[in-house]
């Protein structure tokens, strides 16, 4: 079988010695051939590079962001038409059902070739819909394309059962694979960086590790934070505790929490890091006390099954994985998308409760190992066996 894979990627796909790299040029082991097609702008100034004997990465080099699903579908209209690979036994996964999705749509329709569409993010969420006038064109376009396509891959049960609720008229099943987590390497990594070390002031640290944009929804963080300050709160922390919350990442709602955390007087106990590596990343989740997870969607919540296994007790708002993986009470604590005052309450029982905590971690190791796909090796034969199945 053939492949072409096309949508986004992290930009270290371009580094043969990048661990993107490596995941994907596993992929080709089960493969004649992949070609994988990048968005990317021209002035990052990336090349076709070979990242195995059989993986091809090519970046679209486009002018403007509007013009990538254009140049994506030029590139694969090339391949088509100019390589010695003919277009039997070809097979397309589109990244996302929305405009890769309208890319692999165009390209089974020209070519008859079958499609796959990857869904990464719960995009029936009403709170995806409510964000932006470009969601509510993406929900409309993902409505045209999921009937469409030969086969669907998703990354959670909880996208399955959207895509059920909303009647979508599907030709197969949706194929549940989620995101590779490589929990044994987190469980092997030593810790190199202790929070408690780094910031001995503070008695209980919460993590937030997380791109800083809108849906991620970290001011609500913040404002459990005030409301645990309030002196009329029923949710005020023990007395005794100096707690910190700690934001790690980069993105463009990092100026408004920094603002919001200056107007409630809250520099103290609120701190910014940039954006960390894999390795120092691991060391926060081991050495923190509770991680946070405030979105108000999420399609799986990658760094929720890293706090986990890293052994760090979990609060995450009711999305992605919750109640598939982490359930309220038992591995963690699941709370209403977008209550801040339910965040500030589970932050208080767990300050005080270290016996809650310690059941948490042990239950999360739990549904980690009988959930998780842990060996790269199975995960790679799964997600090829996912486009087997449309061939």
């Amino acid at each position: 079988m053939k492949v072409i894979s096309i949508g986004r990627a992290d930009y270290s796909i371009f580094q043969h010695s990048s661990e993107e790299a490596r995941r994907i040029a596993s992929y080709g082991e089960c493969f004649e051939y992949l070609f994988v097609v990048v968005f990317a702008n021209q002035r990052a100034g990336f090349s076709r590079i070979m990242i195995a004997e059989n993986v091809e990465v090519i970046p679209t080099n486009s002018r403007w962001r509007f013009f990538y699903p254009i140049d994506a579908y030029l590139i694969a209209k090339r391949i088509f038409q100019t390589t010695s690979l003919n277009t039997t036994n070809f097979v397309i996964t589109a990244q996302d059902p929305f405009e890769v999705g309208l890319i692999g749509c165009a390209l089974k329709r020209r070519f008859g070739i079958p499609l796959q569409l990857q869904i990464h993010t719960d995009f029936l969420s009403p709170y995806f819909w409510r964000e932006s006038f470009k969601n509510k064109i993406r929900v409309l376009l993902a409505r045209f394309l999921i009937p469409r396509a030969d086969g669907i891959r998703v990354v959670s049960e909880r996208i399955t059962n959207q895509l059920k609720t909303k009647n979508y008229k599907l030709k197969t099943d949706p194929v549940v694979l989620p995101i590779f987590v490589n929990i044994e390497q987190i469980r092997a990594t030593i810790i190199t960086t202790d929070l408690h070390k780094k910031y001995p002031q503070f008695d209980f640290i919460i993590l937030i590790a997380s791109r800083l944009t809108r849906e991620k929804n970290i001011k609500m963080a913040i404002e459990a934070m005030r409301l645990m300050r309030d002196p009329n709160s029923t949710n005020k922390h023990p007395n005794d505790l100096n707690i910190l919350l700690l934001i790690v990442g980069d993105g463009p709602e990092l100026k408004t929490l920094k603002l919001q955390t200056t107007n409630y007087k809250l520099q103290t106990n609120i701190i910014f890091e940039p954006a960390v590596d894999f390795e120092t990343l691991v060391s926060y989740y081991k050495t923190a006390d509770l991680f946070l997870l405030t979105s108000n969607y999420e399609g799986y919540g990658r760094t929720v099954i890293e706090a986990a296994a890293a052994g760090c007790s979990v609060v995450m708002t009711d999305v992605g994985i919750a109640g598939e993986i982490i359930h309220n009470d038992e591995s963690g604590i699941i709370v209403p998308v977008g209550n801040a005052d339910a965040i500030a309450t589970a932050i208080s029982t767990l300050c005080r409760n270290t016996v809650l905590r310690t059941k948490f971690m042990s239950s999360g190791h739990y549904n980690i190992e009988k959930k998780v796909v842990k060996d790269k090796t199975h995960y790679v034969k799964l997600y090829c066996e996912t486009l087997l199945r449309i061939v």
